[in-house]
């Protein structure tokens, strides 16, 4: 029986791994702290371990892994900008889970862009103190507004369906474009100039890092929405805070931060935070930050689980899986 260590776990997470481990006759130990080289010792022991986005793979936990028998890494997600991935070839295994639900991910940008368009959350915490005005409600039609959608991915794609469903005109940039009539694809600078509003649904690269910065806000329309579900670090933060301050950009819709590792998923309610950019982010009334909960539904859990599972059975043995990453 192989043992399994999973890091940076939640209760969510160990009801569904908890379902399968069983099927993969794998023992499974869960550890709430992240994988990081202060942590890394506990992997002492183990044959695999699992790890998420806000784990710290450096070079110096990869040697640290390998050193205690570590030979794969199993990534519960989609992304994998957190590991140095130079270091790790020819030294260690990657897996990853591409396509869990990328209609939870799609649907959750969505919800953003409805509830920051048309001012819920601010509704809703008017009406329980009984206030009922609509002064400072207003929002606008979604139909004919015109959507730029970065990334054409299984997930862009499946947000690309709902924007048509709301009879928004929809325009796409992807580096790598896919062969299909219904994407009307774009150049970055010309999605940038032409679109209401814009939504990034691509992985981290070094190439598309801080994309979204103070001069090619300059390119976008006044008011423009930007939601990102993707990855913080698309948007350089301290930019985007001046853009809505100079009313350049109406509004963003995040679920994501560049810095969001030692606060997204926890519990940090009674601890005094001194990232003074994220205070401003949550204290601008036109921006709404959720806590990188895209992913977070039943079929989503489940698929990543069943996945990753799936992945490190097919290393121990021996077996090709799209899933590793060539490095």
């Amino acid at each position: 029986m192989k043992k399994i260590a999973v890091f940076d776990t939640k209760p969510y997470d160990i009801e569904f791994f908890d379902k399968y481990k069983n099927e993969y006759d794998f023992e499974i130990d869960y550890f709430e702290s992240k994988l990081r080289y202060e942590s890394v010792a506990l992997t002492k022991g183990y044959d695999a371990v699992i790890a998420f986005v806000n784990d710290n793979i450096n070079s110096k936990t990869i040697d640290k892994l390998i050193e205690n028998g570590i030979d794969v890494i199993g990534m519960r997600c989609a992304g994998f900008n957190n590991i140095d991935v130079k270091h790790a070839k020819n030294k260690i295994s990657i897996y990853r889970v591409p396509a869990y639900s990328p209609n939870a991910v799609a649907e959750h940008a969505m919800s953003l862009l409805m509830c920051l368009n048309r001012k819920i959350h601010k509704a809703h915490n008017r009406v329980r103190d009984f206030n009922f005005s609509l002064n400072g409600l207003v929002g606008f039609d979604l139909k004919g507004k015109t959507m730029g959608v970065v990334g054409t991915g299984k997930i862009g794609r499946e947000f690309i369906k709902i924007c048509n469903g709301f009879g928004m005109e929809v325009i796409s940039y992807d580096p790598y474009p896919i062969d299909d009539e219904n994407i009307e694809y774009v150049d970055l600078d010309y999605l940038f100039e032409n679109s209401d509003i814009i939504a990034l649904h691509c992985p981290l690269t070094r190439n598309n890092y801080h994309m979204i910065n103070k001069k090619s806000m300059e390119m976008m329309k006044d008011g423009v929405i930007i939601i990102n579900t993707s990855r913080g670090a698309l948007i350089d933060t301290e930019d985007l805070l001046e853009a809505i301050k100079k009313e350049k950009v109406g509004g963003a819709a995040l679920d994501v931060y560049e810095e969001e590792a030692d606060f997204f998923f926890e519990d940090v309610s009674n601890v005094t935070i001194h990232d003074d950019v994220l205070k401003l982010l949550l204290s601008t009334t036109n921006v709404l930050v959720t806590s990188h909960q895209a992913f977070l539904t039943k079929e989503a859990l489940d698929s990543i689980a069943h996945t990753t599972l799936q992945n490190l059975k097919d290393f121990f043995d021996d077996k090709e899986n799209d899933n590793k990453l060539v490095l």
